[in-house]
Parts: structure tokens; sequence; C-alpha cells
């Protein structure tokens, strides 16, 4: 069984959607998977069973900020994105090495797993795998898709950009826009979105300015008004 199922079987919602409060304690035997200490995966906002149903939380059972218990307090009727990403995309990607660290390997925060250039997921033509396009993605070991993963929440709660700088040796902040998030462009021009066309701008752009500068070094030494 599922941890869906797994949970549904212990919380019993009823016809709208609404369970009794389902304690933690009861994760154990059968149902030891839905233990929280493995990560809690299946019951965070982006899972199945949150796509489905509008879930609480209670943790003023016992000290400290853990959660107690979980209930169902009825249908999720929220459209939600979807995460599927088309085969030939895995397949294309699956090989590669991440493009922010150069790694693929065995370990766990090596191997790859294929991102979502769009922190934000809110575009329904990349939630469509039918027209979803390989551009949309990139190749990243989990250590630093996991990390995007966080900047990118903390870019959708501040609405401010990360800063490209951030990364010593990176000469520009982003490549398209600025530090406030513009829904025009989107994610487009931050470092997490595109790290390769990012250093493919900024090659282009300080190659430029080297030369205009340099031009511009060479008339003041010839026409000088001194």
């Amino acid at each position: 069984m599922s941890k869906l199922d797994l949970f549904l079987e212990l919380a019993k919602p009823d016809k709208n959607g609404v369970s009794k409060w389902v304690t933690v304690d009861k994760f154990v035997g059968k149902y030891k998977d839905l233990q929280l200490g493995n990560g809690g995966s299946w019951c965070r906002s982006s899972s199945s069973l949150a796509k489905k149903y509008m879930l609480e939380f209670d943790k003023s059972r016992t000290t400290g900020n853990s959660i107690d218990a979980i209930r169902t307090i009825g249908f999720n009727k929220t459209k939600t994105f979807n995460q599927a990403i088309r085969a030939d995309i895995k397949e294309y990607y699956k090989n590669k090495k991440c493009v922010m660290l150069g790694i693929n390997g065995s370990s766990e925060n090596t191997r790859i797993e294929i991102d979502h250039k769009d922190g934000r997921k809110n575009d329904e033509r990349v939630s469509d795998i039918s027209t979803q396009k390989l551009e949309d993605f990139q190749p990243l070991c989990k250590a630093a898709n996991d990390a995007k993963r966080q900047i990118c929440k903390k870019c959708k709660e501040t609405n401010k950009r990360w800063n490209a700088k951030n990364l010593l040796g990176n000469p520009y902040s982003y490549y398209k826009g600025n530090e406030n998030y513009d829904e025009k462009i989107g994610c487009e021009g931050c470092y997490q979105y595109d790290p390769v066309e990012y250093r493919k701008v900024s090659a282009e752009k300080i190659a430029t300015e080297a030369v205009k500068h340099t031009v511009d070094y060479v008339m003041k030494k010839l026409y000088s008004n001194n």
C-alpha cells in the first residue's frame, strides 16, 4: 500500500473529506512508513494527500513544535500544479551532470534529479506533460536541488530574488531583470533558474564591456583634450 492509502486507512475520511484526528503514535507496525521522522514527505503541501484533501496539524499535545496529530478537513478544490515529467525528458537528462556542481554520482546527495527550472511551479503549460519542453528542466544533484528549493521558497515569500553575487566570481546579480520578482519574466534571469544561461549571458556582457572600455581608453589617448 502507498503512504497515502495507509494514512487514509487510519483516518477514514467521510463523504465530505473530513476525518478523525490520527495521532503520530499510530504510525507503528503496518503504518511505520508514516513516521514523520522519515521526512513526512507524504503529508507535505506538495504531496498526493494534500492535493486531494485539506490537512490540519495539531502541535499542541506535546511540548516543542513537532506534529502530534493529523486530520483531513475536506477536499482540496484548489487547482494544483502537476509535477510529473514526461518520460523522454527524464531519459534525456538522467545521465547529464549537475549544471551547478558538475557531478552525477551514486550517493544520495550526488545523484541527479530532474529539476523544474521555475521554482514557483505556476506555469500551466509546464504542468501539462504534453506541452513540456526540454528547456523547462535541468539536471541538478540532490544537494543542489534541495538548496534551490529553499532559495525559491524564500523568493516566493519575499518576492526578492536570489543574488548570484552570493557566489564569489559571479560578475552580475541577474542576467535579466533585478532583485524584485516580476511576473512578466517570472524566474528568468535568476542564477537558480538557469545557471548555464547565466554564464553565457555573463560572458557576452563581459566581452562587450571589455571591448567598449578598451576603445574608450584608446580614443582618450589619441584625442585627449589635454
